[in-house]
């Protein structure tokens, strides 16, 4: 993928928050679907299921990126996700959330 620069949103601030969200649900979307396939049950507690230690095929994260970046407003490139995948969704929300913020930093700068 490559970055394309948008004007809208200059200045304003990293959308931390809705793009979390975002990234979060997709992923656990993405473990849900798996563990179905492989008939594994899931915890019902919402942090459980965060902190599962589960593979999260880095294939599947460079497409989750494809929802955020309605939300960014540009394209992110690949190059954000970690070669191998996550081993939990929170590793990859850790890995990820400040990768996607630098990006937005060198797109649309700081705040206002």
């Amino acid at each position: 993928m490559s970055t394309v620069a948008n004007s809208a949103g200059v200045g304003k601030a990293f959308p931390v928050a809705e793009v979390a969200a975002c990234l979060r649900d997709e992923l656990i979307e993405a473990v849900k679907e798996d563990a179905a396939i492989k008939g594994i049950a899931l915890p019902a507690q919402m942090e459980d299921l965060l902190s599962l230690p589960t593979q999260v095929d880095s294939l599947v994260v460079v497409a989750i990126l494809c929802a955020i970046e309605p939300i960014v407003g540009f394209e992110l490139s690949e190059s954000l996700v970690r070669t191998g995948g996550y081993r939990s969704v929170v590793t990859a929300l850790d890995h990820l959330l400040p990768r996607i913020e630098k990006e937005w930093l060198k797109q649309k700068g700081p705040a206002s």
